[in-house]
């Protein structure tokens, strides 16, 4: 395997399917800033900023998560706490990438 895959795999873990995901009930969690998911974001998806996770951790309990934010960097680290408490979190990286 290639060295940027292993990265990406690190990163965002296997890639599940998505789209089965949400139609399953999974909610979709933007870790931008308010400004940026003003900009443009997944139609449905909730906007909790990175820096604000750790108090919104209950509203996530026993619930599916798929995080977005601009590259999937934010989005790495929102499923690191997420997963820590025990939340199934998926990174999908760029919220455009749910289009896809």
């Amino acid at each position: 395997m290639s060295i940027i895959k292993n990265i990406k795999k690190s990163l965002f873990g296997e890639r599940p399917d998505f789209k089965s995901l949400i139609a399953n009930g999974a909610m979709v969690i933007d870790v931008r800033t308010p400004q940026e998911f003003k900009g443009g974001h997944f139609e449905g998806s909730k906007n909790i900023p990175l820096p604000t996770i750790n108090q919104q951790i209950n509203k996530l309990k026993n619930k599916e998560v798929i995080l977005v934010c601009r590259s999937g960097m934010r989005a790495a680290q929102a499923r690191g706490i997420l997963k820590s408490q025990g939340i199934i979190a998926h990174n999908a990286g760029a919220w455009q990438n749910l289009y896809r």
